[in-house]
């Protein structure tokens, strides 16, 4: 099977971005929320976010899948339909949980923009997978999409193949001959333009074979000024936070 089935012009953009994680968010800013993706356009930072699928079938900027720790709601995300869902707002600030069809209008194209698409092996992939492809119809701006599972590349790779798409990667009790397989047939199936690796998993020879054949290695999340440096010397771009993001010249 091919080691890294990328095109290196596709995923160039990716390089030497910092992306802020779910926004710039902190010191008031809650995560995945209009005002940390603002500062996080302001500061000149990429922005990286969480979609997942309404029960009515929308792409939701949220994170969580149930509304507890964010709103003052409780119950499953995937229960309600998009209009209820936006008229909620997020705790502690007051501002309504944005779809990404908002938060496209709201970047415009400014600033690099990754989308992890958050789903659950019992279910299928298609219909949030198409979701986010009908949201980025048109849209002109750098922007690609990734997942932990390699359906997700997999459907895009087959049905919107201009999209750049990626594999988050995570060596978490896996660090094992198994491991490494499952790692290797995730690459196969999902035929990502890039990777997104587990900063703690940095050195890794199986990122470092895929940055050898020029597919452009993110890692997540950079969270403190020795995580950056790691980051810095192993990676291409950094997904990052708190002191990691203010290692980056930049104020969190």
């Amino acid at each position: 099977m091919p080691s890294s089935p990328s095109t290196p012009d596709r995923a160039g953009w990716l390089r030497g971005v910092t992306y802020a994680h779910r926004g710039l968010h902190g010191h008031g800013r809650v995560e995945n929320s209009t005002g940390a993706f603002a500062a996080a356009i302001a500061a000149g930072l990429g922005i990286e976010c969480d979609v997942q699928l309404t029960g009515d079938h929308h792409a939701l900027v949220f994170h969580d899948w149930e509304l507890d720790r964010l709103t003052g709601e409780s119950g499953a995300v995937g229960a309600r339909h998009v209009a209820e869902l936006t008229a909620i707002a997020l705790r502690g600030s007051g501002e309504p949980i944005p779809t990404l069809h908002d938060l496209l209008e709201m970047v415009a194209g400014r600033v690099p923009l990754l989308i992890e698409l958050k789903t659950r092996r019992e279910h299928s992939v298609g219909r949030l997978c198409r979701a986010v492809s009908r949201d980025l119809e048109g849209y002109r701006g750098p922007a690609a999409v990734m997942g932990f599972d390699p359906r997700v590349g997999d459907w895009f790779a087959r049905n919107a193949p201009h999209i750049v798409r990626g594999l988050v990667v995570s060596e978490a009790d896996a660090r094992t001959f198994s491991g490494t397989v499952r790692r290797r047939l995730a690459l196969w199936r999902a035929k990502p333009d890039f990777l997104a690796y587990d900063v703690r998993d940095l050195p890794s020879r199986f990122a470092a074979a895929q940055q050898a054949h020029g597919m452009p290695v993110l890692t997540w999340t950079v969270s403190t000024p020795a995580l950056r440096q790691r980051a810095g010397e192993l990676a291409d771009g950094w997904i990052a936070e708190a002191e990691g993001v203010a290692t980056a010249g930049v104020s969190a």
